[in-house]
């Protein structure tokens, strides 16, 4: 994300939430050395964005959206993925996130990327008395599917 990058963010977040960010919170969030801001361009159009936060064992997503128009189209799914592969072993295992307890599409959202809703926070945000799920993705080195699995099984015994 480069500060030209702003107006489009801008449009996108005013869009997606009832209490979106000024561009005030993504310069402040943004100055900050663990802050990172990632776009998905379709041509030289902005369609998504994300902020998340880089901690020692964890990333920590702070706002995402994609264009209204353009969700479930996979260009959310492919910012995930994104995400998930700079995780390790090694150093950050995690990735998490707060959702309001409103917005079931992000909640379903986040589930089908094998997000687990961990634990509820009350009136976890300032602009309301909302409570929020706690939301975690775990790293995990060698995932295998159902079907991979159930062919061992078959196999072995």
């Amino acid at each position: 994300m480069i500060r030209r990058d702003m107006p489009e963010v801008l449009e996108i977040e005013r869009r997606s939430f009832e209490f979106p960010w000024f561009e005030e919170d993504f310069v402040r969030c943004l100055r900050q050395r663990n802050c990172i801001g990632m776009v998905a361009e379709q041509g030289e159009r902005v369609v998504a964005f994300m902020i998340y936060e880089l901690h020692k064992t964890r990333l920590h997503i702070l706002n995402f959206a994609v264009a209204p128009e353009l969700r479930r189209h996979g260009v959310g799914q492919q910012m995930v993925e994104k995400l998930v592969s700079k995780l390790s072993s090694q150093r950050r295992t995690r990735i998490s996130l707060e959702v309001r307890e409103t917005n079931l599409e992000a909640q379903l959202f986040f589930k089908h990327s094998s997000f687990r809703a961990t634990s509820v926070l009350r009136d976890f945000y300032d602009d309301s008395t909302e409570d929020a799920y706690l939301m975690q993705y775990y790293y995990q080195e060698n995932q295998t599917t159902d079907a991979a699995s159930n062919r061992v099984r078959r196999l072995a015994g």
